[in-house]
Formats: C-alpha cells, sequence, structure tokens
C-alpha cells in the first residue's frame, strides 16, 4: 500500500487548504481513513477519520466545526478541508490507512502511513 500526502503550504490565520491523499496498491473503499498531524516537539495526534464507505466521520475537538474529512473511492482519493486556519494548527500532516481493528482515534490502529505534507499557518 502507498499513500501519497499533498496539498499543504503557508497560510495566513482565518485561511483555507485543502489536503488530498492518494492512495494504491490495495482496495482503498473497504478501509477507514484517517488524518493524523505532528507539530514539532509533539507526539502525532488525531485530527480526523473517515469509516469505508464515508457513512461516518470523527474528528478531534480542536479541529471540529472547522476541518471537514472526505472520501472518493472512484479515485482512491481521501481529502481533508481546513477552514478558519489557525497558527495552533501548523503541522506535519499525515494520511493513514486504518488496520480493521482498534480505534480510529489511535494511530496504533492504523497501518500504513502516507509521508506527511508540511502546513504552516502564520499569525
Amino acid at each position: 500500500v502507498q499513500l501519497q500526502a499533498s496539498g499543504g503550504g503557508l497560510v495566513q490565520a482565518g485561511g483555507s487548504l485543502r489536503l488530498s491523499c492518494a492512495a494504491s496498491g490495495r482496495t482503498f473503499s473497504s478501509a477507514a481513513m484517517a488524518w493524523f498531524r505532528q507539530a514539532p516537539g509533539k507526539e502525532r495526534e488525531f485530527v480526523a477519520a473517515i469509516a469505508w464507505g464515508g457513512s461516518r466521520t470523527y474528528y478531534a475537538d480542536s479541529v471540529k466545526g472547522r476541518f471537514t474529512i472526505s472520501r472518493d473511492d472512484a479515485k482512491n482519493t481521501l481529502y481533508l478541508q481546513m477552514n478558519s486556519l489557525k497558527p495552533e494548527d501548523t503541522a506535519v500532516y499525515c494520511c493513514a490507512l486504518h488496520s480493521g481493528r482498534g480505534s480510529y482515534y489511535y494511530r496504533q490502529s492504523y497501518d500504513y502511513w502516507g509521508q506527511g505534507t508540511q502546513v504552516t499557518v502564520s499569525s
């Protein structure tokens, strides 16, 4: 399985970005997917997850109401629309494919990870 994240960049506070994660190597549509992020000096943290089929979504409290996770199974692509960005959202954002076991909120539940894309929000 290969996951390729893209779409990061530098944006001012209050701005928006859309991240994409292209998946290849296995049936994308049968797996839950998620975004995690890691800021300098901090541990990797859960951002958002989406169940297979896209019927259910889950968000960290810190991004709820500002970020939207979605998926296009026909294109094997995961998205993260980020609005009203804040300087504290600055981090490397990684996409991950769920193993089928364990909570969506725990990074240990994910088998495969993309390389990450840098998001920097200036104040």
